[in-house]
């Protein structure tokens, strides 16, 4: 998953980045409202995070912004205005649910969760594919009934696979969906991370490499020319 916060207090919003982070969400900050529509234009997101009040255009102008894109992104507002004047206002804008501060993070994770859930075009809680079964909510992963471990990168990165459904997914694509807007382009960290993951789901190798194109779950591997396992 990959989230925009949009946080003017530097401090709460590092905080939240990083704690997001720990839970294999990708969170890109933005500290004003003309930083955050730029993000908005330039990067796909699956939950929009704002504080109301934030410098140039606010909170409640981005949300306004989103809505009228018609791109069903779904906003989670964040403030201290805990009154249900302002609340009953957020929603009015089209927020998809409130948060107060202050806050502990693993509420906001599950509201994140909860929302990226909710989208009408979501992918379902639980995918199986190749005798893979991805459970997001439960962060669970099953191979042909055996449970694998994976760390929270190798998990992110294993969730857009298996959402392609067999489609070709660019290390570009990987590394906007699974990692975030500081991940250097030039990085070999899809590549490292794939081959890891790779070697945890184990024999006969699920992940396809399609050279220069990208990776994808093989689930045809006798009848899939062009690719390799490497």
């Amino acid at each position: 998953m990959r989230v925009l916060v949009v946080e003017d207090e530097l401090y709460m919003a590092e905080a939240i980045r990083d704690g997001l982070r720990l839970d294999a969400i990708a969170a890109d900050v933005a500290g004003d409202g003309d930083t955050a529509l730029e993000l908005l234009s330039l990067n796909s997101y699956d939950v929009a995070v704002l504080d109301r009040d934030v410098p140039g255009p606010s909170g409640d102008q981005v949300a306004a912004s989103i809505v009228a894109s018609g791109s069903g992104l779904p906003i989670l507002m964040l403030t201290a205005a805990d009154r249900l004047d302002d609340k009953a206002s957020g929603f009015g804008l089209g927020a998809d649910d409130y948060l107060t501060k202050p806050f502990e993070l693993r509420e906001l994770v599950l509201r994140l969760r909860a929302l990226d859930r909710r989208r009408a075009h979501s992918r379902p809680p639980v995918r199986e594919i190749t005798g893979l079964r991805v459970d997001p909510f439960r962060r669970e992963v099953h191979r042909d009934g055996r449970y694998v471990a994976l760390t929270r990168k190798q998990f992110a990165v294993l969730e857009v696979l298996v959402a392609a459904e067999g489609g070709v997914v660019s290390a570009e694509e990987l590394l906007a969906r699974a990692w975030d807007e500081n991940a250097d382009p030039f990085t070999n960290a899809v590549r490292i991370t794939v081959s890891a993951l790779r070697k945890r789901l184990g024999e006969p190798w699920v992940i396809a490499t399609v050279p220069g194109v990208g990776y994808r779950i093989d689930t045809a591997p006798d009848t899939a020319p062009g690719t390799r396992r490497g």
